[in-house]
């Protein structure tokens, strides 16, 4: 955890020397072509999508949280996924995704105005249109969100795969929060279908820090308490 928040500070670091920062690198091949940023677009066209570990990302807005600029979807595709894992069974009244489109939604990063990560939310099916795999098996699927290359940006891709590194914990407790919620929401609507509810959008969410988390986990090391 200390290796990958010092990544990414390391990522900062050097696109703040460029006068640059995280959000902006995934805008800039549309802004660079005068395109307006509009919200529900996915940036970059088409997403982010590493052949190897078959894990995807890409930043839209859409929330009207203040001080939310926008936020990445991360997900893994079925080909990068451990073996033994298979969405739940559930009669869904909208047909989920199949084969290699059974993707799994793992966290959503929020974004601030400048650039940095100030929340991580996990969200209802419907909203990323996912296949549904219980928190068990997608905590099984973190350590294989990895962004290995260039595009858009090399320091964005080392960043959000250091991200899934420092906020391991972070994330699993999300998961767990999320499929709580929406089983406690499924038991006071019954006969409906609690995965395509308009109702339910956000599933669980924390704010966070990586500078104060990065700060807890140099502590720790130390043999240190807060």
């Amino acid at each position: 955890m200390r290796q990958a928040g010092r990544e990414i500070m390391e990522m900062y670091r050097v696109l703040k020397k460029a006068g640059l920062n995280i959000v902006g690198e995934v805008l800039r091949d549309n802004l660079n072509r005068g395109e307006t940023f509009y919200e529900f677009n996915h940036y970059p066209d088409d997403d982010v999508y590493d052949r190897e570990s078959h894990a995807q990302y890409y930043y839209h807005a859409h929330r009207s949280d203040a001080g939310e600029h926008g936020h990445f979807h991360c997900f893994l595709r079925p080909k990068g996924m451990p073996a033994g894992v298979s969405p739940i069974d559930y009669p869904a009244t909208d047909p989920w995704p199949q084969g290699d489109e059974a993707l799994s939604h793992m966290v959503a990063i929020a974004m601030d105005g400048y650039g940095f990560p100030t929340t991580l939310f996990t969200t209802n099916r419907w909203v990323t249109a996912e296949a549904w795999y219980p928190a068990e098996q997608v905590m099984h699927m973190l350590d294989r969100f990895v962004i290995d290359h260039a595009f858009p940006s090399l320091p964005v891709n080392r960043w959000i795969s250091a991200m899934f590194v420092l906020y391991r914990p972070h994330i699993e407790a999300l998961l767990m929060k999320r499929d709580e919620i929406v089983w406690a929401w499924a038991d006071t609507h019954p006969g409906e279908d609690v995965f395509e509810d308009r109702e339910l959008d956000i599933t669980s969410q924390m704010d966070i820090s990586v500078k104060d988390t990065l700060w807890m986990v140099e502590l720790a090391l130390a043999g240190q308490t807060l």
